[in-house]
């Protein structure tokens, strides 16, 4: 009887979490249709600071308390998202039937926020695809990021959780997997065989060579425009507030300093959880490691990069994490400015000073001072994301790897309608 009832509950559980999804997608999809297909071609920024949403009005503040709100009950009230101790009512239990499906077991708060994590890069990665469709790189990036979340960070780690291996994401590295070296994260590598053994050394792989390489060759944007998640749900979601970014002198200043704070703390906190690891103290120094390792988790991987991160994209702009937190972002930052082929090159005799690479520089890059005074632009902070160049009337900014551009120069000068004899004399 208990069996039969378990299985009414969860079909019942899987027929609403099936509607809600379906509602929701409907929504979204009906939403960016309606707002940008049928178009005249081109990108449509009109009206972001009369909306209320993306002006920082009375809708922003909502969204930004809604969003902050799910995230500190989601880090530290889990419970108050319906898992009980039977794990059986409420949001949670919704996804029974879908981490059933991927790995046998029950669903946690920390599944379904993946899956609403995925979700929402899938949906608005869409709406962004549908925005920007006139520019390839612009949609060939996104579908990176939507590939890489709904695959990598989601999919393979839910089943390889089924078969009893480590829960890891193959794209994700130190220092942003700031808990990767952690002892019960190590143990359960070295526990794990074959497979255990090929995570730790791809992890190892892919911060001291894999990452550098591909740094070198094409700046920080593999990663934080292309590959990672936080900056997937930032491009995607969080385009809408883009503009939101403080270019100013101050920002900046607060900014380098913030974001090199992190960095040199996550080194420190690492280096004591190794020191730890491998004698077996429990403090260094006299400095006990555990309470460092929790402040670390605590300040920084859930209060900055989830609750202020995510939650303040209506208030402070889509990338705060990633300008002002991410350990990752720095040290590829450095790696971009100092040893890498990238840079956006300029050509200020065409630029007309209308603002639109500032406006939009997500990253709160001054990008108009740079084109007006035809300098390349080589900055730490920059991802790379193209929506500068995207937004220029005048084709003003190319990304380029070294010699080698991103996209055809005949293409971008057709797509802003310079003549067949204009075009010969610049190339």
């Amino acid at each position: 009887m208990l069996v039969a009832w378990a299985g009414v509950n969860l079909g019942n559980n899987a027929m609403m979490l099936a509607i809600s999804c379906g509602l929701l997608i409907i929504g979204v999809v009906w939403y960016a249709a309606r707002e940008y297909l049928g178009k005249m071609e081109g990108i449509k920024n009109d009206g972001v600071w009369f909306s209320s949403v993306t002006a920082r009005g009375l809708m922003a503040w909502m969204a930004g308390i809604l969003m902050t709100g799910f995230y500190v009950l989601l880090y530290w009230y889990p419970q108050y998202l319906g898992l009980d101790a039977a794990g059986n009512t409420g949001l949670v239990a919704l996804f029974d039937p879908l981490s059933q499906f991927f790995k046998g077991q029950p669903a946690s708060e920390w599944f379904v926020y993946g899956t609403l994590y995925t979700l929402a890069i899938l949906l608005f990665g869409i709406k962004f695809i549908w925005k920007y469709r006139h520019n390839r790189y612009q949609i060939i990036r996104t579908i990176s990021v939507m590939f890489f979340q709904t695959a990598f960070a989601f999919i393979i780690p839910e089943i390889m959780q089924g078969l009893n291996y480590p829960y890891y994401d193959f794209k994700n590295m130190w220092p942003l997997n700031y808990y990767f070296f952690y002892d019960w994260n190590l143990n359960a590598f070295l526990s794990s065989g074959n497979v255990g053994m090929l995570m730790l050394v791809s992890g190892v792989a892919m911060t001291l060579v894999i990452s550098p390489i591909l740094t070198y060759f094409y700046g920080k944007r593999w990663y934080c425009s292309w590959v990672c998640g936080c900056g997937g749900l930032a491009e995607t979601a969080g385009d809408p507030f883009r503009h939101l970014s403080d270019k100013s002198l101050k920002a900046w200043k607060i900014e380098r300093w913030l974001i090199h704070s992190v960095l040199v703390f996550v080194t420190v906190m690492t280096a004591m959880v190794l020191y730890g690891y491998f004698s077996g103290s429990g403090s260094i120094l006299g400095i006990p490691i555990y309470p460092v390792q929790k402040a670390y988790g605590f300040l920084i991987g859930a209060a900055f990069s989830g609750v202020i991160g995510v939650g303040f994209y209506p208030l402070l702009g889509s990338r705060v994490w990633c300008r002002f937190g991410c350990p990752m972002a720095a040290i590829l930052g450095i790696q971009q400015k100092f040893f890498s082929r990238f840079r956006i090159t300029t050509n200020g005799g065409q630029c007309i000073s209308c603002g639109n690479c500032s406006t939009y520089c997500e990253m709160g890059i001054d990008v108009r001072s740079y084109a007006q005074k035809g300098q390349n632009i080589v900055r730490a902070s920059c991802v790379g994301c193209g929506i500068c160049s995207a937004v220029c009337p005048r084709g003003v900014l190319r990304l380029e790897n070294g010699s080698t551009d991103i996209g055809s120069r005949t293409e971008e000068l057709r797509t802003i309608h310079i003549s067949e004899d204009e075009v010969g004399i610049l190339q």
